[in-house]
C-alpha cells in the first residue's frame, strides 16, 4: 500500500483500532469521525436519562380542597360554576372542573378556599387572569390582544357568504 497511512483510533475497552487511509494529508488526517462507544458511564447515563421521566412524578399530596366539596352546598355551587369557566393550564381542553392534572387540582383548591373565605365569584376569576393571563379563561375579554380572537368568526362568516355568493351567480349564468 504505497502512499497510505493508518490513523490509529481508540475504541470502546481499551483496545486499539484503525483505519488505512490513502494519501492522507496532515489536514485530512485529524477531520476524520471518530467511532461512537457507549461503554460503562455513556450506557449508564443514557439508561438514566430514559428512566427519568417515571421518577418525575411528584410526591406532595393534593390541596386539601382539590377533591373535597364544600360543606356549604350554595358556596359548593358558586365555586363549580367558576370552575367551569377557568381552564386547565396543562390540559388546554378541559375545565379545571374536568381536569385530572395536579395544576388543576391546585386551581379548584384555591377557588374552593377563596369562596370558603367569601369572595366573589368574579373577583376571583379577575385575580386567575392576572395571574395566569387571559388563556386562563374560556371567555376571555376584549383588549387589543384577543381581539383577533372576537373578530375572526365574523370575518370568516363575511368571506364564506362572499364566496357562497359568487358560486351561486356563476351558476345562474
Amino acid at each position: 500500500m504505497r502512499n497510505s497511512h493508518f490513523i490509529p483510533l481508540p475504541l470502546a475497552g481499551g483496545v486499539r483500532g484503525g483505519v488505512f487511509f490513502s494519501g492522507a494529508s496532515a489536514r485530512s488526517r485529524h477531520a476524520l469521525p471518530r467511532p461512537l462507544s457507549l461503554a460503562g458511564g455513556e450506557l449508564f447515563a443514557a439508561l438514566l436519562l430514559c428512566a427519568s421521566p417515571a421518577v418525575a412524578q411528584p410526591v406532595t399530596p393534593p390541596a386539601h380542597y382539590a377533591n373535597v366539596q364544600l360543606a356549604d352546598p350554595t358556596k359548593e355551587a358558586s365555586a363549580r360554576a367558576l370552575m367551569e369557566t377557568l381552564r386547565c393550564l396543562v390540559c388546554q381542553g378541559q375545565s379545571i372542573a374536568d381536569s385530572d392534572a395536579d395544576m388543576a387540582a391546585d386551581m379548584r383548591a384555591l377557588v374552593r378556599e377563596r369562596i370558603e373565605r367569601g369572595e366573589k365569584p368574579a373577583s376571583i376569576r379577575d385575580w386567575l387572569i392576572a395571574r395566569y393571563g387571559d388563556y386562563v379563561t374560556y371567555d376571555p375579554p376584549l383588549s387589543g390582544l384577543t381581539w383577533p380572537l372576537w373578530l375572526a368568526p365574523i370575518l370568516l362568516l363575511g368571506v364564506g357568504g362572499w364566496i357562497a355568493r359568487s358560486s351561486f351567480r356563476r351558476r345562474t349564468r
